[in-house]
């Protein structure tokens, strides 16, 4: 039987900034990216006509190091920067 990711499922530090986004943690990574994307389903950010690029409000601002726009992927990348 195969071992989980235990890194993926580890509970992280949440910074300020990203726990304004998706609550205080600590909390697993995979909590944190649900979290997140409910919170852009929630305030409609995800962009109408790419929806692969996330528009930031300015809790969003604050998490993405001033970026207006950037992709999914990208989100992933800078999420991490506020994870301990």
């Amino acid at each position: 039987m195969p071992k989980a990711n235990s890194a993926f499922m580890k509970p992280m530090n949440v910074s300020d900034e990203l726990a304004v986004v998706v609550g205080k943690g600590p909390m697993p990574r995979s909590e944190v990216v649900k979290n997140i994307w409910v919170y852009i389903k929630k305030h409609n950010l995800q962009d109408a006509k790419n929806k692969r690029n996330i528009n930031a409000d300015d809790a969003l601002l604050k998490v993405f190091g001033g970026k207006k726009t950037v992709s999914m992927f990208e989100m992933t990348k800078l999420v991490s920067k506020h994870l301990s």
